[in-house]
């Protein structure tokens, strides 16, 4: 999904045979023409042609910026880097997922060379971590996807919430390990020091 530019209604758009028609737009003759004011999106939904779009500037998609602190949920790990999808910028809820990394020389500040993915995150944690920078990756027919180089190497940034194996939440112990308050096991994180402003989300 990617945000393209203005238009104003009565715009053409793009072909019928490139698109399909979505809200805020409308085909006649053979082309899709905006039917309001608002930025183009197009959505590509498998196989299918896009569906192209008009939304108004106040249903926009907010992105995450550099420097950005948001919230991300762990969804795999390797020995490099941990995979994420970035849920929240600040406290505000994003409308999609949005793919983000932290390798593993960004987890923490200090002895960097020391760190190991999987002492430092499990997939299901949700993480508060910074954006560092946004890489496109051009995939076939010209279809773009976005992802997020983030970083936890502060205090304030790393795991806030994660399970045990037993299913429990932990609590942090320290600023490398929580524990499972019903097995009283300790596993490994990189720890944040929650801000009471990022408490609410």
């Amino acid at each position: 999904m990617s945000l393209m530019k203005l238009c104003v209604p009565g715009e053409k758009l793009c072909s019928a045979e490139d698109c399909i028609p979505g809200a805020g737009t409308y085909l006649r003759h053979g082309h899709i023409f905006a039917s309001l004011a608002g930025y183009v999106l197009q959505k590509n939904e498998g196989e299918e042609p896009p569906v192209i779009s008009v939304i108004k500037e106040t249903e926009a998609q907010l992105l995450p910026d550099i420097g950005a602190i948001v919230t991300c949920k762990v969804t795999s790990i390797n020995s490099r880097f941990a995979k994420v999808h970035i849920l929240y910028v600040g406290s505000t809820p994003l409308k999609e997922r949005f793919r983000g990394t932290i390798r593993k020389e960004d987890v923490r500040a200090t002895e960097k060379d020391k760190v190991e993915t999987y002492k430092s995150f499990r997939p299901g944690d949700i993480v508060l971590a910074k954006v560092l920078s946004l890489t496109r990756i051009y995939i076939s027919l010209g279809d773009v996807q976005s992802n997020y180089l983030l970083t936890t190497a502060e205090n304030e940034l790393g795991v806030v919430v994660a399970h045990s194996e037993a299913g429990v939440q932990m609590v942090p112990i320290s600023w490398c390990e929580m524990q499972c308050p019903r097995t009283h096991a300790k596993e490994f994180r990189k720890v944040a020091r929650v801000q009471p402003e990022y408490l609410q989300a």
